[in-house]
């Protein structure tokens, strides 16, 4: 049996007028992700890193924003996409590890229900998922609120 590991990051700007969506939550906020689709960086960031894992490529090459089907697409859609494209080439999901950056608003009170919704959207058992949160202590972009970043990381076995 062989494994691969793939490494994903993702960062979007927050801005006003739309909702914080983050590991497939709505998260309570006055500011929400810009972006093409729902802007879930989470959710992102865990797609190219079970697309690097199968040597898929990555969200732009199957995502492209150039695409107005994108268009405020909500995370849950490209995960099951995604599971679709790495279980056709052969792979399943061992476990995923995702860290989300953010000053605010705080998150850890949602890590449990991001870990839900991405285990709901892989069809993974809930054991096989981690999100955690932290914050930047007020250093860069993140830290001064400007936005949030995710990164994950995903451990696939071959189905052969």
């Amino acid at each position: 049996m062989g494994f691969r590991i793939g490494h994903g990051f993702d960062a979007h700007r927050l801005g006003e007028g739309r909702p914080l969506m983050l590991g497939g939550v709505s998260i309570p906020f006055e500011r929400g992700l810009l972006g093409h689709s729902d802007g879930d960086c989470a959710i992102h960031a865990l797609c190219d890193a079970l697309l690097g894992a199968a040597a898929l490529g990555d969200m732009g090459r199957h995502f492209p924003s150039s695409e107005p089907r994108w268009k405020g697409a909500p995370g849950r859609v490209f995960l099951e996409q995604v599971r679709r494209l790495i279980t056709e080439a052969g792979w399943a999901v061992e476990n995923l590890d995702v860290t989300v950056v953010a000053e605010a608003p705080l998150l850890s009170p949602h890590c449990e229900a991001m870990r839900k919704a991405v285990a709901d959207g892989l069809g993974l058992e809930l054991h096989r998922v981690s999100v955690k949160a932290k914050s930047s202590d007020g250093l860069g972009a993140m830290g001064r609120g400007e936005g949030v970043a995710a990164f994950a990381v995903a451990l696939l076995a071959s189905n052969e």
